[in-house]
């Protein structure tokens, strides 16, 4: 089953805690803080492997995890990195952001991309040490790793894509050109599946085909095939239209070109402009006149024609070296540019929420849970600590314009105290 679109959940590992621990040794005494920091959550990556042609994977799999960060520990030991996960994508696959549609990268050669960064380890209470303060009993937890729903989208990696209407030719042609072996026979949507080829000129110069299953009218509302596989027409440099001038299915070539074409315009305008070379299949059986016609007709719209019959191997190789000089004066294959968030997504982001309800003010973060979670409320250093984070963090400057009064109760992190100037 070829699947070229599928819908995924990555999700970073998280950092590990760290830890809060003093050095205990024979003889020694006050060995001061020890605890180590954790260890860095494992990041998502995606890699091109060249061994899968399909999403169809992900159909099954849904969610991907990266492993978590190890907690630190005494005697300044630092947790494990949690391990980095690698999926690994057919070449061509573009990734998508699902909610905002943003290009997260594009899956164009063998170099990973990070697609979600695991959160930081934590820091053991060895880097809270100070004169004044010499015996920290608390530390900070690790950080949340990146969460993202993302859209895979393959899209061929092809210099010339073919389109026509069903049993043109397109297999056909693509088999006597090029090393593709795609299914022929005589009917229609034989090709279920874009099939690539490589087309050699000569030893050192080469170029790669998509064969793209067959359009009809009525394509873009889900005709036949539909639309679905037009996508990997656009990262084509140049596009082949495969026309059958014979017309033995009772069809006009010219109007079956000019369909065609308005199928490509109505799914992208963008596609519609791409450079475009017409081969008139099936001369052989074709009235010479019609084919004649057909090809004059073509000419007048400004682009190239050649007359081939793709069965019988004529005129194939003058059409494949008109199309390897046409692609040496155009730009390289298409490449789509990740685009930056409009937002920082890491989870620990310092945002927060105050709402007052019932003589209590709550302060909500996720970030916010952890740290209060990690505080000795037993111990004054801890509490001074948590205090210097909700003041840095504009939390108490939120309270006091809520209007926030001495002695007035509010809650954070599953603990409640009373406000204190």
């Amino acid at each position: 089953m070829f699947i070229d679109k599928a819908e995924i959940k990555v999700t970073a590992g998280k950092g590990g805690n760290g830890a809060v621990s003093f050095h205990r040794e024979k003889y020694v005494a006050a060995g001061g803080p020890d605890g180590g920091d954790g260890g860095k959550g494992g990041d998502v990556i995606i890699v091109a492997d060249t061994n899968v042609s399909s999403l169809l994977p992900f159909k099954y799999k849904t969610k991907y995890t990266a492993e978590n960060g190890k907690d630190g520990s005494g005697k300044r030991s630092y947790g494990k990195k949690g391990q980095d996960l690698v999926i690994k994508v057919p070449m061509g696959t573009l990734v998508r952001e699902k909610n905002s549609g943003r290009i997260v990268a594009d899956i164009h050669d063998k170099n990973p991309v990070t697609i979600a960064k695991g959160g930081n380890g934590g820091w053991g209470n060895m880097h809270f040490a100070t004169p004044t303060r010499q015996i920290p009993r608390f530390s900070k937890p690790g950080q949340e790793g990146e969460s993202l729903e993302l859209v895979l989208e393959l899209k061929l990696i092809a210099d010339v894509g073919l389109v026509g209407f069903p049993n043109v030719g397109k297999s056909s042609l693509i088999t006597a050109v090029s090393n593709a072996r795609p299914q022929i026979a005589n009917y229609h949507f034989t090709t279920l599946t874009p099939v690539l080829g490589v087309v050699n000129i000569d030893t050192e110069k080469s170029f790669v085909m998509a064969d793209i299953p067959g359009l009809i009218e009525g394509a873009k509302d889900g005709a036949g095939l539909g639309h679905e596989f037009l996508r990997h027409v656009e990262r084509c440099r140049l596009i082949l239209h495969v026309v059958d001038v014979s017309g033995m299915e009772g069809r006009d070539p010219y109007e079956d070109f000019l369909l065609i074409n308005k199928e490509l315009s109505a799914f992208s305008p963008e596609l519609a402009k791409l450079p475009m070379m017409v081969a008139a299949n099936k001369c052989d059986i074709a009235d010479e006149a019609q084919a004649d016609s057909f090809c004059k007709k073509i000419e007048e719209l400004g682009y190239a024609v050649f007359k081939i019959s793709a069965a019988g191997r004529t005129g194939t190789r003058e059409l494949v070296n008109a199309v390897a000089a046409k692609l040496d004066t155009l730009e390289p294959v298409k490449i789509y540019e990740a685009e930056a968030p409009a937002e920082r997504r890491q989870k620990s982001s310092r945002e927060f929420e105050i709402f007052f309800e019932d003589g209590i003010y709550f302060v909500e973060a996720a970030w916010l849970d952890d740290i209060v979670k990690s505080c000795d409320t037993d111990d004054y250093e801890s509490l001074q600590y948590l205090q210097r984070v909700i003041r840095q963090t504009g939390i108490v400057d939120s309270l006091e314009q809520m209007g926030i009064n001495e002695g007035d109760t509010v809650a954070m992190g599953g603990i409640a105290f009373d406000y204190i100037r």
